[in-house]
């Protein structure tokens, strides 16, 4: 391979990568919040007992677990206008089509939980006189969070790689920024190379935290 590597021209224009990086960053953020909410709500409509209320929530669900996740953005940037006349910026088109799809895995890890709260701990509560919000509000929403902790921030993760996805539908993010910084240095594989040790330095850090809590959490039921 005669190829010769000259990582300085990517250094030396590291501005426009940060700068993406900072878009991504709000795209995760903002996906994540919705994700961590909304996924707690739907967990609880699946759940229901009323089959009228499960249905369309389970159709949700599995409409963002079993699409691909570019399918989902693509959707938004173009269906979501011409059908709905509803007229959107891209950034926040992005943060609902990965919040959405986020919103789905967490309902799952959300249920997990929730279906293991032990039962013991609900009877304390109706014990207690406390109403079904306030137990909802006060025993299972603390207990099933903390045991969910490791999926999300797994899920969070994901999302955060995914977003790289948004690039195709000209949002600015660190993979835009890359693909216009390598078109314009003609170099693919030193620009590439950067922007994934820049999404390796980001995620690396929250997954170690994944398994830290993952063996804590063992630990303590052991």
């Amino acid at each position: 391979m005669n190829y010769s590597f000259d990582f300085q021209s990517v250094t030396r224009n590291l501005g426009p990568l940060f700068d993406g990086l900072a878009v991504t960053l709000q795209l995760t953020l903002a996906a994540n919040a919705i994700g961590l909410t909304l996924g707690f709500v739907l967990a609880l409509l699946l759940m229901s007992p009323w089959r009228l209320v499960r249905l369309p929530v389970t159709l949700f669900v599995e409409f963002f677990r079993c699409t691909p996740a570019l399918v989902q953005i693509i959707w938004f940037f173009y269906c979501v206008p011409m059908l709905f006349n509803v007229f959107l910026g891209s950034i926040t088109m992005g943060i609902l089509a990965l919040g959405f799809n986020l919103a789905a895995f967490n309902a799952e890890a959300y249920r997990a939980s929730i279906q293991a709260v032990p039962r013991e701990q609900l009877d304390a509560g109706i014990a207690l006189g406390l109403s079904p919000v306030q137990r909802i509000l006060y025993i299972v929403l603390p207990t099933a969070f903390r045991a969910s902790i490791p999926v999300l921030l797994t899920n969070g993760i994901v999302i955060f790689q995914q977003s790289a996805l948004v690039a195709i539908v000209a949002v600015q993010d660190l993979m835009y920024q890359a693909k216009s910084l390598a078109t314009q240095t003609y170099r693919p594989i030193e620009t590439f190379s950067v922007a994934a040790l820049i999404y390796f330095a980001v995620s690396f850090p929250v997954t170690q935290l994944v398994d830290y809590l993952e063996r804590r959490r063992l630990a303590v039921a052991g």
